[in-house]
């Protein structure tokens, strides 16, 4: 066992010097052309085509290429996703468009489907059940809990706002600021770990520098204030850390209802079976995806299409919407279903709790041109109308895929949206697509099938 272990730190040594490319120093200094070289000299070997890909990406507008380069770091092109409509959206009593920017072939079509199933039977209904964002400052302190709560509610509350007044005048006016501060013991967990745990109204912003700028202060009053608080020993003074100060993405009190409903005898699929069938079936998946976090998974990540493609084109981060919605599905210990269905006294009702934080302000949505029309084209919406239509989209494309599960199975729809991708693969031209586009209409697409296919014809 010892010469094995010996042998593989030899082998571990041997890689530390033999590094298949050198490290770089000061990349981020390099112009963009600079970087570029680099790149296609260190790792491409100098084939230049791989410059002209970059290159064909870069927007002809000069002033438009530079706002789009400071967008993010070290940026040398553009990586551009497909921009589509889903159209038909009734969402309570007015009918929108919706932007969505994704490269998943089915997504925005099973969107529009479902939209234009629900538009004869009263649309979309949304309510906003909270909006409350949540951030902490995270600390230890090695000091008795009930002093340091007693500390808490009788100076240090008062101070922590106080402190803040000038950060949040502005928001405060819009309507928004700090709504509550409250000390969270989590000593059992860890030991000397207590939070600040703030609860925010940021209105129409996604308020992250806000909450930010807001905790980071709360960490500085803190340590002050306990420096001339004469209820505390200088040894207890000396054990206050300030861990850090973050908002969460976890923002299990900002929250939308979407959803949809109807009489069993009105759902009319057009696959070929009953409306009571289908009812009960469709209800069946759904209770599956709430008890089987294998199903949950993959039937979240579907509403998750839907969400994200309508997150992305209005300039929000997808990231914090993904985080959020997973961690809310598992808040009760297991991993479970976002959507839930009930088929009670012949009524279908189809819904979803969003817990989702976005902003119509600030961040991309003032810069990218893209974002702004997609926000002009949405009618300005305000954050929280954005977050109900976040909500109908993740419904909306969470229906779509569930009717099909249910009723003519999932690769039918999705593989013939996925037909040109194969075919682009193997450069089919326009002819040749319009065969597959007759060939495929009354089969399933598969790709052995179009390989098979394409083969016969251009042998022929």
């Amino acid at each position: 066992m010892y010469k094995l272990q010996e042998q593989l730190h030899i082998v571990k040594k041997k890689q530390k010097f033999h590094m298949n490319h050198k490290p770089v120093e000061g990349f981020s200094k390099l112009t963009k052309q600079g970087k570029i070289d680099w790149l296609v000299t260190e790792y491409l070997e100098g084939n230049e085509e791989y410059q002209n890909i970059l290159n064909q990406y870069w927007n002809e507008n000069t002033d438009l290429q530079k706002l789009h380069d400071e967008f993010s770091e070290n940026t040398i092109s553009n990586f551009y996703m497909p921009y589509g409509i889903a159209p038909n959206f009734l969402i309570d009593g007015k009918l929108f468009a919706l932007p969505m920017a994704v490269e998943e072939s089915s997504v925005v079509a099973a969107a529009s489907k479902a939209a234009k199933f629900w538009i004869d039977k009263g649309g979309f209904k949304t309510t906003i059940i909270n909006n409350e964002k949540l951030g902490h400052t995270h600390f230890i302190f090695n000091v008795e809990a009930h002093k340091l709560l007693h500390f808490f509610n009788f100076k240090l509350k008062k101070k922590l706002l106080e402190a803040t007044e000038d950060i949040t005048a502005n928001m405060r006016k819009r309507g928004g600021g700090i709504l509550d501060i409250k000390l969270v013991d989590k000593t059992s967990e860890m030991a000397n770990y207590y939070q600040l745990k703030a609860s925010f109204d940021t209105v129409d912003s996604m308020g992250a520098n806000f909450i930010n700028s807001c905790l980071e202060q709360f960490g500085k009053t803190l340590k002050q204030e306990v420096a001339v608080c004469e209820d505390f020993s200088q040894e207890e003074k000396n054990s206050l850390q300030i861990v850090m100060n973050i908002l969460s993405n976890f923002t299990p009190d900002c929250i939308v209802r979407a959803e949809v409903s109807c009489k069993i005898e009105d759902l009319k699929d057009d696959s070929g079976i009953s409306n009571e069938e289908f009812a009960w079936k469709f209800k069946q998946a759904v209770t599956i995806a709430e008890i089987e976090p294998f199903r949950a998974t993959t039937h979240n990540k579907g509403i998750m299409n839907g969400v994200d493609a309508v997150v992305i084109a209005t300039g929000n981060d997808f990231r914090a919407t993904e985080a959020c919605a997973h961690a809310y599905a598992a808040r009760n210990g297991k991993y479970s279903s976002l959507t839930h269905c009930t088929t009670d006294n012949g009524i279908f009702r189809f819904w979803i709790d969003l817990p989702i934080s976005v902003g119509v302000v600030g961040g991309l949505t003032n810069l990218h041109p893209l974002v702004k029309f997609s926000l002009a084209l949405l009618g300005k919406p305000s954050a929280q109308e954005l977050m109900s239509i976040l909500a109908v989209s993740g419904l909306a494309q969470n229906f779509g895929a569930l009717r099909s599960l249910v009723t003519t199975g999932i690769q039918k729809g999705h593989m013939k949206m996925h037909l040109f991708n194969i075919l682009n693969q193997f450069n089919a031209t326009e002819e040749e697509k319009q065969h597959f586009v007759n060939y495929f209409k009354d089969k399933t697409v598969s790709h052995h099938e179009v390989i098979a296919e394409l083969e016969k014809l251009r042998s022929n």
